[in-house]
């Protein structure tokens, strides 16, 4: 099992988040996490939320060693040519430790609030499939074309292309059986989503393994990730673990815990070790 980090920067200065993500780096974790909304979603809703990809940039330079991603990038935020660029850019100023992790987008009422248009769940789901494409072929040829219903392109080159070869990882995040699920079959290095329990998780490991197989890729070839609470008791911290590890899933994202550092510190020490 590998573990990241989700350092929650809403209602953090910047100093607060690079002292998490260093010590995420310390304690042994392969993954710092932030999230790609321009509102905090917890406490006061105008209190200070650093925008994901710029604080990549910055955590680039202050981190050595773990990798970097937003769980996840709404496709509806930014055109994916220019999504594009800004991972390639912190690949670049992280040496290749950066993960490109992409979901529909949900949060309606902070696109009202901002003047971004939130398009229907369909249209939603079109441009997440069309953007992975463009993502895809951004980082890896030049003279691109691509005519999507939502998203193109016409002769299109972005240099220099990522330190990763042939690209960064490729994430897609959600649960949606309709859509979500066979988008990541289809196009997904790494899945990432919740599951209430062992059925659930069997049910979407199912629908991606499908929809990889008739795309022609191999199901095992995609990574399955969800992420972990750890304000429970410590046994049911472990059962839940050893439930998520019985299903397929290789990767977890250790949620901040509400109780403070103290509580990730007890984590480490005590649980960590034996769980990995």
């Amino acid at each position: 099992m590998r573990f990241g980090l989700d350092i929650a920067q809403h209602q953090l200065t910047w100093d607060e988040i690079a002292e998490r993500a260093r010590l995420a780096e310390n304690a042994g974790f392969e993954g710092v996490w932030v999230f790609d909304h321009f509102k905090a979603l917890y406490a006061d809703p105008g209190g200070p939320c650093l925008e994901g990809w710029t604080l990549l940039a910055g955590l680039a330079r202050e981190t050595s060693r773990v990798r970097l991603g937003t769980l996840v990038t709404g496709m509806t935020y930014r055109h994916p040519s220019i999504l594009a660029t800004e991972v390639v850019t912190v690949d670049h100023l992280s040496n290749g430790r950066v993960e490109c992790a992409i979901g529909a987008a949900w949060n309606e009422d902070e696109h009202h609030e901002l003047g971004i248009p939130f398009p229907s769940t369909r249209d939603r789901m079109d441009r997440l499939e069309e953007g992975v494409q463009v993502l895809r072929k951004l980082f890896t040829q030049d003279g691109v074309t691509f005519e999507g219903k939502h998203f193109g392109l016409s002769r299109a080159t972005y240099n220099p292309k990522p330190v990763q070869r042939p690209h960064p990882p490729i994430w897609i995040g959600g649960e949606g059986r309709r859509r979500t699920l066979p988008i990541a079959g289809r196009h997904a290095d790494a899945w990432h989503g919740w599951a209430e329990g062992p059925s659930e998780l069997a049910e979407i490991t199912s629908v991606i393994d499908r929809a990889a197989e008739e795309a022609g890729r191999d199901p095992r070839a995609i990574l399955r990730a969800s992420s972990l609470s750890i304000s429970e008791p410590w046994d049911e911290v472990k059962r839940t673990y050893e439930w998520m590890r019985e299903g397929g899933i290789g990767y977890l994202v250790v949620e901040w815990p509400t109780e403070g550092r103290g509580r990730l510190e007890e984590f480490v020490a005590d649980m960590m070790p034996s769980l990995g």
